[in-house]
């Protein structure tokens, strides 16, 4: 999972925004989980049913430790083990953009999520914009930190192309969030221009 704005407990801004969207009791699938903090705390605070799905073996490691169910898989290969509509809702979180295949991630998790909440850094926040535009190297930011020799984001997108993909792959969008500093931006600005002022996004979808 990426770096992303953290609080002085080390958790994600973002879980919180993510947090007020689960309902109690839910069943939740966690795809590219991390150490399990997101799942953990749903757990703790919306008894959820949840299970994660993590590619590194460190981090699955993380998760049995804290009492969490855990798979060890790589998400670019499908779901298969998940029956249709089988989850509540099935999560994202700053993980698109380091797939090799988003197009069947999400794809995946609309056939098995009743919603999906997908959040990822907006390329075209106006700071990032900037910085390439006026410095010619590839822009590095608080939520896109790394060079671009090692960064595990290979599909970078922006708001725009994510409404534009909805349309095209008949993606239906319930809820859009735009965070800077996970902090919501609201205003007729944010809502106009949204692609410009946002740093981060965080959309619940659902099929059509």
């Amino acid at each position: 999972m990426n770096n992303h704005y953290k609080d002085s407990m080390g958790l994600h801004l973002n879980y919180e925004l993510i947090k007020e969207r689960i309902d109690n009791n839910s069943k939740v699938l966690d795809l590219g989980c991390g150490s399990g903090q997101l799942l953990k705390m749903l757990k703790e605070c919306k008894n959820i049913k949840g299970i994660g799905i993590e590619i590194s073996q460190d981090k699955v490691i993380e998760c049995l430790e804290k009492g969490l169910s855990v798979i060890q898989g790589d998400i670019d290969a499908g779901l298969k083990q998940f029956a249709d509509k089988s989850y509540d809702y099935v999560i994202l979180n700053q993980t698109l953009q380091s797939t090799y295949n988003p197009d069947y991630v999400l794809e995946e998790m609309i056939r098995v999520g009743k919603k999906c909440i997908v959040s990822f850094p907006n390329f075209a926040y106006w700071r990032v914009r900037f910085n390439y535009f006026f410095s010619g190297n590839m822009p590095k930011s608080k939520v896109l930190p790394f060079e671009w020799y090692n960064t595990p984001n290979i599909h970078l997108l922006t708001i725009k192309d994510f409404f534009e993909f909805a349309k095209k792959h008949n993606i239906k969008i319930l809820e859009g969030i735009y965070t800077t500093k996970a902090n919501i931006r609201k205003g007729i600005q944010y809502s106009m221009f949204s692609n410009f002022f946002a740093e981060e996004a965080i959309f619940i979808i659902t099929g059509n």
